[in-house]
């Protein structure tokens, strides 16, 4: 029997799975997709494979991955799904198939806890006293942790200050030199994973690892004769952070505070330092707030065009420069100062790079800034080129998945952005009844949207929708200043409870959202993926705009020029694509489970105005299409029997 058949066959009616797990349902699309990932492991070559919400991509690729007899690197888009697949998905499959996996777990170093940079916090008598208490919860968790994952001590939030302070990041690591070494979380977990099998990942360590940013380490990661990569779809943008130089505040006020660090235990260090991290910090407050004038992403041009800003940057890079001379005077003291220094001439060709690179038309140099700081970056506008090589040299398996990877059915742009060669692709439809569980509402009357007053009256249409759930929808933007113009005006209208982004962590106001029962949620970016309401709570889905990336980005703008000169047409190659693969992130989260039902309600007028408008509809689940609030206020009529409104094919 070939490897597929036996894929099949475990996930099929008379499998391993229905026999041990209670509510496991063999479906067709999801043994169709074992088979595939199994032949691909087998033959080591590139598979693509778009999974729509239901199919069960996880198992179909579990079954294979462990039953290949070779080494298998899984990798995830969060680490939230990596703590998933690890500790719950593999387990249930390990049990069912019978068969004893050696597996590891392996995030980025940021992760583990250091125990170096924990004895030195313990020691800093200048923490504020709500640092100080966290500090005493850390310090007692590591007498007890035996993996040093953050994620184990639940009581201190994941984005508290206190945590970067007792965390390592590649730039200040001690590595062999460090006094914990032999103790070291992160080297355990390394270790680990050398010896397994099977390895679970996330996307961000995985592309550290295979661009050799030091973040991994090599001599794991391409052991492997198979890598299965789930939400794929977010690997190209990721691998253009990845392949990229950057250089920002953080990175040197990190440098400034950990020289004081190390040079506090050297007799006399902290003397000859001092005057030049006060040099550093006073140079990085006048930078961020020379770039205050500056748009949130500009192009380099632009900093360089602005006389404070131009003027700081001088500044910076002179102080940066005496910082090196006084590192370089005590490096050889310590094996902490001697990474000081490391780090400081690291910083400064990077920053010489980003100035030196203006004819450059592989890549764009851009800046951006925040409340907090900013950023220099210089991001390559070809990436297929580096990864198709990186495959080559490692010569295993390349498994894509995802539930959106495809635009009206072809996988060409996804292939392209990777630089993946005639791949083998793979499209499996959700098999979810979107034709009687779900209605896409297209609200008629709607003006352009880029017309003054879009949003208000964006809202007055969708208020009816609202009226007929009762609430049980999530309000989805292309924009956060949208949002806010919507929660503004849903204040002193909504009839039911609002949770708007920003207000509190995401996690907590799913948590309310779905203990309210019939709340309105409005959310931008990060909700139009990896969010799951199963139930009616969640009964409506509204996307404000076809979610087209913003005009003005420097990296788009640098993209869409290189397009043109290649005689390529950017909107249709690129623009429409990418927004494509956006809107069926966002509305995959309408229909979770088989007793799901809801209305999609897309607003845009493009969508029935422009002629790309049917690609965007082609590349959706087949459901009814209909511009009556009577059809929408009909499917949530009490006992309603499921119907097809008619479609409205004629007008799009």
């Amino acid at each position: 029997m070939t490897a597929q058949a036996d894929m099949i066959e475990a996930l099929g009616p008379g499998g391993e799975l229905v026999r041990t797990l209670p509510h496991f349902v063999p479906r067709p699309s999801q043994q169709t997709m074992a088979g595939a990932v199994a032949e691909a492991i087998q033959k080591r070559s590139e598979l693509v494979v778009e999974a729509g919400t239901g199919t069960g991509k996880t198992f179909a690729y579990l079954v294979p991955a462990m039953s290949a007899g070779m080494r298998v690197i899984l990798s995830t888009g969060t680490k939230t799904l990596q703590d998933q697949l690890f500790y719950r998905d593999l387990p249930i499959v390990a049990q069912a198939l019978g068969l004893k996996v050696h597996a590891a777990l392996l995030k980025g170093r940021a992760n583990y806890l250091c125990r170096h940079r924990l004895e030195q916090a313990l020691s800093d008598g200048r923490l504020p006293r709500e640092e100080t208490y966290r500090l005493g919860q850390i310090r007692t968790w590591a007498a007890q942790t035996q993996s040093g994952d953050r994620a184990e001590l639940a009581a201190v939030p994941e984005d508290d200050p206190i945590w970067p302070r007792v965390t390592s990041t590649t730039e200040n690591c001690l590595g062999s030199g460090c006094p914990y070494f032999d103790r070291c979380f992160v080297v355990q977990a390394r270790h680990q994973a050398q010896e397994a099998d099977l390895v679970v990942v996330n996307h961000h360590l995985l592309l550290a690892d295979l661009v050799l940013k030091q973040e991994g380490f090599g001599e794991i990661l391409p052991g492997a004769g198979a890598f299965i990569l789930d939400e794929a779809h977010q690997l190209p943008e990721l691998a253009g952070q990845f392949f990229s130089e950057k250089l920002s505040y953080r990175q040197l006020e990190e440098l400034a505070g950990d020289t004081l660090g190390e040079a506090g235990s050297v007799s006399g260090a902290l003397g000859t330092l001092l005057p030049g991290v006060e040099a550093l910090r006073m140079s990085l407050r006048k930078m961020r707030l020379a770039m205050q004038s500056l748009p949130e992403r500009a192009p380099f041009a632009q900093l360089a065009e602005s006389t404070p800003a131009s003027t700081a940057l001088l500044g910076l890079n002179e102080a940066l420069q005496s910082f090196a001379e006084a590192a370089a005077s005590q490096a050889h003291r310590s094996r902490g100062l001697t990474n000081v220094y490391d780090r400081c001439q690291r910083l400064q060709r990077c920053l010489n790079l980003l100035q030196e690179t203006a004819a450059n038309t592989e890549s764009v140099r851009w800046v951006e800034r925040s409340h907090r700081g900013f950023t220099f970056h210089l991001t390559p506008l070809d990436v297929a080129t580096p990864l198709q090589a990186m495959r080559k040299r490692l010569h295993a398996a390349w498994i894509h998945t995802s539930a959106t990877l495809s635009v009206a059915s072809r996988f060409d742009h996804y292939a392209d952005r990777l630089g993946l060669q005639s791949p083998r692709t793979l499209a499996l439809q959700s098999p979810y009844d979107y034709a009687h569980q779900a209605l896409c509402y297209l609200p008629p009357g709607l003006p352009e949207p880029n017309t003054r007053d879009y949003t208000t009256r964006m809202l007055e249409a969708v208020m009816p929708v609202l009226q007929a759930s009762n609430g049980r929808a999530f309000i989805l933007f292309t924009s956060h200043r949208a949002l806010k113009q919507a929660a503004v005006w849903l204040h002193d209208r909504a009839d039911w409870p609002l949770f708007v982004q920003g207000t509190a962590p995401r996690h907590r106001l799913l948590e309310e959202f779905r203990a309210s029962g019939h709340g309105v949620l409005l959310g931008a970016a990060s909700f139009w993926e990896g969010v799951d309401v199963i139930g009616e709570a969640l009964s409506v889905v509204v996307i404000d705009k076809l979610p087209f990336e913003a005009p003005g980005d420097p990296v788009l703008e640098a993209r869409l020029d290189a397009m043109r000169r290649h005689e390529a047409n950017p909107f249709r190659d690129w623009q429409v694509p990418n927004a494509v693969i956006a809107l069926k992130q966002g509305v995959g989260r309408l229909i979770r489970c088989e007793s799901d039902r809801g209305i999609l309600v897309l607003c845009d007028p493009r969508l029935t105005s422009r002629g790309y408008g049917r690609i965007f509809l082609d590349s959706l689940p087949a459901m009814p299409r209909s511009r009556k609030i009577a059809d929408v206020q009909a499917f949530f009529t009490p006992q309603s029997k499921p119907h097809a409104p008619h479609l409205i094919e004629s007008d799009v």
